[in-house]
């Protein structure tokens, strides 16, 4: 039997609640699941690209769950998604959509990814609802305006976000 490898990419500036529900959604249907997290120097990171898989790989140790089955590794990546895909062997691309907002522009992807290479599949995770509402840049703005973000964030990130206010301020 063939192992069904996938590839979660995202920029996770930060990895929020969110984010962590999807990897292990992910992890009970596949084998390997990797998290590419982008460069993205585009949209300005909070955070460093070290910092940003740190994080992640911190939160992936705290993971007991036995139903996650998959081998999970965490990788930056610099390059084009498809090649990224390719170059670790992943077959299906895992992307969670929030809201209906969301799935124009994943739609849009999706049918690109398919033309540059039709063997890698997209899979679509809805976001579970006690996560529907999260996103980064919505905790980056709350924790920046001094608001609680441990609802939407681990402890550890929530602590890093205070952190960065504060050397920034």
């Amino acid at each position: 039997m063939t192992e069904l490898a996938g590839i979660y990419p995202g920029t996770f500036d930060p990895v929020t609640n969110g984010h962590m529900d999807i990897i292990c959604r992910a992890g009970r249907v596949l084998d390997r699941l990797t998290i590419a997290v982008a460069a993205n120097d585009g949209k300005q990171p909070l955070f460093s690209l070290p910092e940003r898989v740190g994080m992640i790989e911190a939160e992936l140790a705290e993971i007991a769950r036995p139903d996650v089955k998959a081998r999970i590794d965490v990788q930056p990546f610099e390059c084009l998604l498809m090649n990224f895909a390719v170059e670790i062997g992943a077959r299906v691309i895992i992307r969670g959509l929030r809201a209906v907002s969301d799935f124009e522009y994943e739609f849009q992807m999706a049918g690109m990814n398919a033309h540059l290479n039709p063997e890698v599949e997209t899979l679509f995770f809805m976001a579970s609802d006690r996560n529907q509402f999260i996103s980064s840049r919505f905790v980056k703005e709350i924790a920046r305006l001094g608001g609680d973000v441990e609802t939407f964030v681990a402890p550890r990130v929530a602590v890093r976000l205070r952190e960065r206010f504060i050397e920034n301020a």
